[in-house]
């Protein structure tokens, strides 16, 4: 009897053993699951994999860090998890290998800005500057064109107003236009800003007097690319005569050539200081900003594949003959489009169209941004929609835009009105980590311009002409993407990297490409008239002024 309660008790022993054995082994494995889950690990496509907080930190990426801090909302109400940034769902990665085409591209060297050369700004003016004469009338200024054209002419027109002693009344926004906006400056700029910062430069005031509206006026149409002379003496003998004198458009630009330092030193002030956006609109735009850094590092790439711009330069590369022939009749049916016929396959050799988004991704891939990388969409509607973007969004799926990034209820105060949206878009560029622009229109020389001013923040901008010839040899079948083409569009960019354009010598009046020249380094590569070079004298830092 001894014996057999033995032999249980031995029993009972062992089958306890196992049991713990196995509860153990079932801990160990649970703890394993759960710190390695791999279904996790699948989900994480190379697409959407985004480097680790510490890798930014290392490659100094958060170059904006003594800039104005905004508070952050990561997600959108409106977006979906697939939409949404991927690390707030999943796991983060303890690596992030990028896969460019040319193999070992790094990440310091895709997204490092270049160097400033020691130019920094200097905008404020000399010690001969005075505070602005005695008013002798009052400026009136019609705005014309899109939102950087009107920008560009409100700076040239401040300028003009200290020129011919006058005060300049906050000017009016095009209404007319393509986009038939109907904000008004306040809507968009910073007004009450707008006035207090030139107030020791130019007298501004919201509105004209009433006691003026029955005062003599006269409507000028200033001459295009004119110098100082010509409105020190043509406009400025006006008020001999009138005591109102009405710009009926921004857009006749000073010529460079000649300005005194202190003129041109105003004008960077109004451009980059004083032309500050509505506060309603810095808020939502930087708010975009904050949702796109939530992604990673990312380009902002200026789409101009829309309507309009595809209508007015005739470029049809790529699209069906109902496309062509739908942009054809824009461009017949719109009066102040001068040019009507136009060759679609010379435009494109010569480098004058837009690149498509086939073309911009077949472009990023050969300098090496990897599949995963977070690209804004800074346009407005895209030209065939889902049709031309698939090629793009096959080679790069986070493509963001400001319609993807905010709510339906976020951008309604801003819907219906073009001028604030391309705001928004301007801000988001702005602030990218690196802008490219598919074309060179007057919104890519604005932000190439600030961005620049800025602190030389990377701006690439792709040599059409010469890619052009590249993508109809892929297309004919003469060349497959790969190193080859990579190393051929990498040497493209190099070339593009030397050192900043100045600006060139054609005088007050001249007209065509060369009146276009002169302008091209205020408007897109403000040096020297907005930033000067940095010297030591005497181990003393002082700045070179002009």
């Amino acid at each position: 009897m001894q014996w057999r309660r033995r032999r249980v008790v031995v029993v009972l022993r062992k089958l306890l053993t196992c049991a713990i054995c196995v509860i153990a082994l079932m801990g160990l494995l649970s703890v394993r699951v759960h710190v390695f889950p791999s279904s996790k690990v699948s989900d994480l496509t190379d697409a959407y994999k985004l480097p680790t907080v510490t890798q930014q930190h290392e490659l100094n990426l958060q170059k904006l860090s003594t800039e104005k801090k905004w508070t952050q909302e990561l997600t959108p109400p409106h977006l979906s998890k697939e939409q949404a940034p991927p690390h707030l769902f999943k796991d983060p990665l303890s690596s992030h290998k990028l896969d460019g085409a040319s193999g070992n591209l790094d990440f310091e060297k895709l997204w490092k800005p270049p160097s400033n050369r020691d130019f920094v700004p200097c905008v404020q003016p000399g010690s001969n500057y005075t505070a602005p004469d005695e008013s002798r009338g009052y400026l009136l200024v019609h705005t014309n064109g899109g939102l950087n054209q009107m920008r560009a002419g409100i700076c040239d027109m401040v300028a003009v107003a200290r020129i011919i002693n006058a005060t300049l009344v906050v000017p009016e926004l095009d209404k007319r236009s393509f986009w038939q906006d109907t904000s008004n400056f306040s809507d968009v700029f910073d007004e009450v800003h707008f006035i207090h910062a030139l107030a020791n430069d130019v007298k501004v005031i919201k509105k004209l007097p009433k006691d003026m509206y029955s005062a003599s006026k006269v409507v000028m149409h200033f001459r295009s690319w004119s110098g100082l002379e010509y409105y020190q003496d043509e406009i400025a003998s006006l008020w001999g005569e009138y005591q109102v004198i009405r710009a009926a458009k921004s857009d006749s630009r000073l010529a460079n050539n000649l300005l005194p330092p202190d003129i041109q030193k105003l004008r960077c002030r109004a451009c980059y200081e004083a032309l500050r956006f509505s506060p309603k609109i810095e808020a939502m735009g930087k708010l975009l900003v904050d949702r796109m850094r939530s992604y990673g590092p990312f380009i902002a790439l200026h789409l101009r594949y829309e309507k309009d711009m595809l209508a007015f330069s005739g470029c049809t590369h790529g699209l069906s003959d109902v496309e062509s022939e739908d942009l054809k009749t824009i461009r017949e049916n719109t009066a102040y489009w001068k040019i009507k016929d136009i060759n679609a396959t010379e435009q494109r050799s010569k480098g004058y169209c837009p690149l498509t988004p086939k073309e911009v991704g077949i472009f990023l891939t050969g300098l090496g941004y990897p599949s995963n990388t977070p690209i804004y969409i800074a346009a407005g509607e895209i030209y065939g929609g889902d049709t031309h973007m698939a090629d793009l969004r096959s080679r790069y799926p986070i493509l963001m835009s400001k319609e993807k990034l905010a709510s339906v209820e976020e951008l309604e105060p801003f819907s219906n009105h073009a001028s604030q949206m391309a705001a928004l878009d301007y801000i988001v560029s702005v602030e990218s980590d690196v802008f490219i622009p598919s074309y060179s229109g007057n919104m890519a020389r604005a932000v190439e311009g600030h961005r620049r001013f800025l602190g030389h923040r990377k701006t690439i901008s792709p040599d059409r002409k010469a890619l052009v010839r590249l993508f109809d040899k892929i297309e004919r079948g003469l060349l497959q993407e790969g190193r080859k083409v990579s190393n051929r569009i990498i040497e493209m960019h190099k070339k593009l990297q030397g050192s900043p354009r100045r600006r060139r010598g054609p005088v007050s009046g001249t007209k065509g490409t060369d009146r276009f020249r002169s302008e091209e380094a205020f408007y897109v590569n403000p040096l020297p008239d907005c930033l000067c070079k940095r010297v030591s004298q005497n181990t003393n830092a002082s700045i070179s002024m002009r």
